[in-house]
């Protein structure tokens, strides 16, 4: 099944070489160079992921992707010419699931955009289809996290993340490790990265669940 790519670039040139990229690649694409048609696009159709440039005329990325994350959960990959971690940082805290920094090769944009449709295709549960742990269940089969019977809704991001970490109950997990699990790319992020999901995971989660995520000073995280 072709996966469809919404594409929110007002730099047009690039947004044409990034069009056509895609498509090489049997990618179906819907382009808009402007912040308001592009929200209008993402909040009123169906997209497998959205590209989304952080710096647009009349409604910039981040507040797209706000309000995005506020009805669904496409996976959104922000494309910023700000290299600034703080920027970075920003676009992650809004929910984004990948960044990638202006000027990029396409091979690397590429491989950002499969790492992260690889992660929300449905697969074969390894181990055990259900995780508890005081009260928390994930239903792995069924992609959702439920406390005390109560649904939490979550992002693939964040649902990954606290899959491993249920699935390492008592073992510290460095930020390395965390990113190549969930992440599952080989290039050059920061490890903040997993700084900031884990502090969307603990807002999200019950207090007496986020009281058992510890950080472990210069190494990483666990679950006990």
């Amino acid at each position: 099944m072709t996966q469809h790519i919404l594409l929110i670039e007002d730099e047009v040139n690039i947004a044409k070489f990034v069009e056509l990229e895609l498509k090489h690649e049997n990618f179906l694409v819907t382009v808009s160079n402007d912040g308001r048609e592009g929200a209008d696009l993402a909040l009123n159709h169906d997209y497998d992921l959205m590209l989304i440039d952080v710096m647009l005329p009349n409604l910039n990325g981040l507040e797209i992707c706000r309000r995005v994350r506020k009805k669904k959960s496409t996976p959104i990959i922000l494309i910023t010419a700000r290299d600034a971690i703080i920027d970075r940082v920003s676009g992650l805290e809004t929910g984004a699931d990948d960044y990638v920094v202006k000027p990029f090769a396409i091979e690397e944009l590429l491989a950002r955009i499969r790492a992260v449709l690889r992660r929300v295709e449905p697969s074969a549960v390894d181990g055990k289809s259900e995780l508890t742990i005081q009260g928390l269940t994930i239903e792995q089969k069924a992609h959702q996290v439920f406390y005390d019977g109560k649904e939490i809704e979550l992002t693939k991001t964040e649902y990954d993340m606290l899959v491993y970490l249920m699935e390492n109950y008592n073992m510290v997990l460095s930020r390395d490790a965390i990113l190549e699990k969930v992440w599952g790319y080989d290039v050059e992020v920061e490890t903040n990265v997993v700084d900031v999901y884990i502090r969307h995971l603990r807002k999200k989660l019950p207090a007496e669940i986020a009281a058992i995520i510890e950080t472990v000073r210069g190494v990483g995280y666990v679950m006990r």
